[in-house]
């Protein structure tokens, strides 16, 4: 699992921002995983998920406060947390400012709908080219009409392992784009859910405010989170 943490963009999510808005000028490609302790529990049991995540033609960010407390335990110096909902904020921003052209799959056809108005309505400069809600069974011939279309930012909200497994599949048929799993992002780009208060976003407790609003993920954050910190821990001694 060490050779995961190795992988981790360990700079400022600034920085970072700055590399992901320097490729998208260049027109070059990125496939970026916001890795959570999930997304490394997978990966341990998922050949292909393991090869994904040690590919050099993927880049990973700390998503989860947990991948930074255990990269320091591990001692990987990482300087922060990059969210996957704050870096699809910033490509929605970037993309508005230098007029790109967006791509978006994944999330139900309400969360969907409301996204676009609200792209639409606060980022009026954004070309939307293709969208396509994540409960239909044509996520392939998705990525195969984006070969044409070629937009410069795809966001693929489909939940981990699934949406990194889609963009990995169809990764080496682009020449250019960011590609991006986000998970439920689209749920709070849109508004249909709230994100949790800034207080907790700065204490690096969100996690605790979506267990409070939906306690059924507790059994998830149990064996995701928990299970993972004892893991790490056996690796350190």
């Amino acid at each position: 699992m060490q050779n995961y943490y190795q992988r981790l963009y360990s700079k400022t999510k600034e920085e970072f921002q700055k590399e992901v808005f320097t490729n998208l000028k260049n027109n070059k490609r990125m496939f970026i995983i916001t890795a959570n302790p999930e997304t490394f529990t997978y990966a341990t049991k998922d050949p292909l998920i393991d090869k994904m995540l040690v590919d050099p033609k993927s880049t990973l960010i700390p998503d989860g406060i947990c991948i930074v407390k255990t990269a320091k335990m591990l001692k990987y110096n990482l300087k922060e947390r990059i969210t996957g909902i704050d870096l699809a904020t910033a490509l929605l921003e970037e993309c508005n400012k230098k007029h790109y052209k967006l791509a978006l799959l994944g999330a139900k056809e309400e969360v969907l709908t409301a996204l676009i108005s609200k792209i639409n309505s606060t980022y009026p400069n954004i070309s939307i080219v293709k969208y396509q809600d994540g409960y239909t069974n044509k996520n392939d011939e998705f990525f195969e009409e984006l070969v044409t279309l070629k937009p410069d930012v795809c966001l693929v909200a489909l939940g981990i392992p699934n949406q990194e497994k889609l963009i990995y599949k169809h990764l080496n048929n682009f020449n250019k784009g960011v590609f991006v799993g986000v998970g439920g992002s689209f749920d709070v780009l849109s508004g249909t859910k709230k994100r949790a208060p800034k207080l907790f976003q700065k204490l690096n407790l969100e996690w605790l405010y979506r267990l409070i609003k939906e306690p059924k993920r507790i059994k998830r954050f149990y064996n995701n989170n928990i299970k993972f910190m004892f893991k790490v821990l056996f690796m350190k001694k």
